[in-house]
């Protein structure tokens, strides 16, 4: 039905959920881009191999969390390949451990295995062996298995169970193989490895596998809904919408639909929405409350609200709130989100909160990615190697990331990175780790990763220009920074603050503010916020000549109050109706925080008429 229709594959492929399609034999006819994504038939970032098979003299390296579950169905005896005849070892054990494949009993494989509980936090394996420098190690807490090898570190994150493995070649001590996700798909689990069958390259040029034409169970295996979904295709009357199933031990959300044509049932098609990411990022987040929790207790025996964090300023509950979440934040080493619109200080509080941070003594890397250009930018933040394109240096150059180790990295304007370029931010949120442009080692870094927008990213990412993953990811802990017209009671303690930075700055004696300016502070709508005050404070300084600030000096327009209403010019109704008009349209987009979708229905205008008013009336707001 879809095999023979190009037009059906591209639209597929357009789609944002994974879409399979078998025929009533159980054969593959169409599987689009996201469905390969999303059980890995495609791969192809991080580090390069060849193609091929394991041989005798290779070295493995094995991190198993269940001997026996996602792993190709792996036995206690299948450790016998690399050397390991132990009885002890039962299904269900976690083992770590190094052997020669083929090894004689003269070469003795190393390996720990435990039996794993509620309570069971690590179980990890560090050696030399063969010369090489090997770790194995499987976090039970943060549900990830690392295999080391001289520094080059293979992490595979799960979410029930996983039979992670590093294959080195025995005489060139070369990368052979390295397990990444979507093993099953491949027919490349731990078993299948040691049992000698081939496994296909990874890096930018690999192969891709093909699975159109293949029969459904030799790409997903021992799974009930691929069960389901052969069983509706072969004639079974089986439907579901929005079921959660594990398959290939990823989590989805999965639509089950048979295909009838003409009365006869063709196949059947299965919709999938992978959300392992989102189930991970969740389960941090939980974890990162549970901590900010106990770390509140402790900050309310330390001080009142009002000596948090005296970098930020202000005395509003809005700006307290703040405070005590940034207080929070500085505790903690989670990815950290601050929202908030242009010129409300989001840069000033990341650095507050690094100041106030564990590795305040360590370096803070602010990055602007709207101000750099998209080409720019990813060598800039990861980095490159010597002749890496035309104009690089022949020493290369290090990344901001890089130089941030240790400390803390602060990327403002998020919201403007190129899709292509989010892929790989992601690849450092999830393992920390990143290759610089040119470069073929994985460089690992130690950083707090804190980011700014004043976009509204739920938007974006349905918009498709931000992806979901990626937002979820940084959207651990939010810190919303309120505009100053919600909070204007925090005018005053900026001004008094500002005020001798900024005659000191000119090179005047200190100036005071008037009480008629002060209340024409406080009667203005501050647009520009913060940033707004500091310059109009500063242009007030230059012009007053004595030692008072006056309204006069302040180059806003006056509030309600100081509107002579005796006397006024009369004008055009046009002009009027135009002026009223484009009064209308910015107020509504100010009320909606910048949201012109949410203004245009606020007013209960039309997309296009709505944006013809915008060209006319020149209104650029953001």
């Amino acid at each position: 039905m879809f095999s023979s229709d190009s037009y059906a594959k591209m639209f597929t492929d357009m789609m944002s959920e994974g879409f399979i399609f078998i025929d009533n034999k159980g054969k593959i006819q169409l599987y689009n881009n996201k469905a390969k994504e999303i059980f890995g038939i495609t791969y192809s970032q991080g580090a390069s191999h060849r193609s091929g098979k394991i041989e005798e003299g290779d070295i493995v390296i094995i991190g198993d969390n269940c001997l026996g579950k996602d792993d190709g169905n792996m036995t206690p005896e299948a450790l016998g390949f690399i050397g390991i005849h132990d009885r002890g070892i039962q299904l269900g054990d976690a083992i770590v451990a190094v052997g020669k494949y083929g090894s004689k009993k003269e070469v003795r494989p190393l390996y720990k295995y435990i039996t794993p509980d509620y309570d069971t936090s690590v179980l990890e394996l560090h050696c030399t062996f063969s010369g090489l420098q090997i770790s194995s190690v499987i976090d039970f807490k943060n549900k990830n298995i690392s295999l080391i090898v001289n520094n080059e570190k293979y992490t595979m994150p799960y979410i029930n169970y996983i039979g992670h493995v590093v294959v080195i070649d025995g005489y060139s001590k070369e990368l052979k193989f390295y397990q990444t996700h979507g093993y099953t798909a491949r027919g490349e689990a731990l078993y299948d490895i040691l049992t000698g069958k081939k496994f296909m390259a990874k890096g930018e040029n690999s192969e891709m596998l093909n699975v159109i034409g293949k029969d459904i169970f030799e790409i997903h295996k021992g799974s009930s809904t691929i069960e389901d979904f052969y069983a509706a295709a072969t004639g079974e009357d089986i439907s579901y919408e929005n079921q959660f199933n594990e398959i290939n031990g990823r989590p989805t959300i999965c639509t089950l639909m048979p295909v009838n044509r003409e009365g006869k049932r063709v196949g059947a098609v299965l919709k999938v929405e992978d959300i392992s990411e989102i189930k991970r990022v969740i389960r941090q987040r939980d974890e990162a409350l549970l901590n900010l929790e106990q770390m509140e207790r402790k900050l309310r025996e330390e001080s009142d609200a009002n000596k948090l964090m005296p970098e930020i300023l202000g005395e509003s509950k809005e700006i307290i709130n703040v405070k005590r979440l940034a207080a929070k934040a500085s505790k903690s080493n989670s990815t950290l989100l601050i929202l908030g619109e242009s010129g409300t200080g989001k840069s000033m509080l990341a650095r507050a909160i690094h100041n106030n941070s564990k590795n305040r003594n360590k370096p803070f890397i602010h990055v602007n990615c709207g101000s750099i250009p998209e080409n720019l930018l990813e060598s800039e933040l990861f980095g490159y190697e010597g002749g890496a394109f035309t104009g690089a240096r022949a020493s290369g150059k290090a990344g901001m990331f890089e130089l941030a180790q240790g400390g803390t990295i602060f990327l403002d304007e998020i919201g403007e990175i190129s899709l292509s370029l989010q892929i790989k931010l992601l690849q450092v949120l999830q393992d920390k780790t990143f290759y610089k442009i040119g470069g073929s080692k994985n460089i690992e870094v130690d950083v707090r990763i804190i980011v700014a927008t004043n976009k509204n990213l739920e938007e974006e990412m349905l918009a498709g220009r931000f992806r979901e993953d990626l937002y979820y990811r940084i959207n651990v802990f939010p810190i919303w920074i309120p505009p100053l017209r919600e909070r204007k009671e925090d005018i005053y303690p900026l001004v008094q603050n500002m005020l001798p930075s900024i005659c000191e700055k000119i090179g005047c004696e200190t100036k005071r503010i008037s009480g008629e300016a002060l209340n024409l502070l406080l009667a203005y709508d501050w647009p520009g916020n913060v940033r707004e005050l500091e310059n109009i404070l500063e242009r007030a300084v230059n012009l007053s000549e004595g030692n008072t600030i006056l309204s006069n000096h302040l180059a806003i327009k006056k509030g309600k109050k100081e509107k002579k209403r005796e006397t006024y010019e009369i004008r055009p109704l046009k002009d009027v109706i135009n002026d009223a008009e484009r009064r209308a349209i910015v107020e509504a987009i100010l009320a909606n925080n910048g949201d012109k979708k949410s203004a245009m229905k606020a007013l209960k205008m039309s997309k296009t008429s709505f944006y013809e008013k915008l060209k006319k009336h020149k209104i650029e707001l953001s």
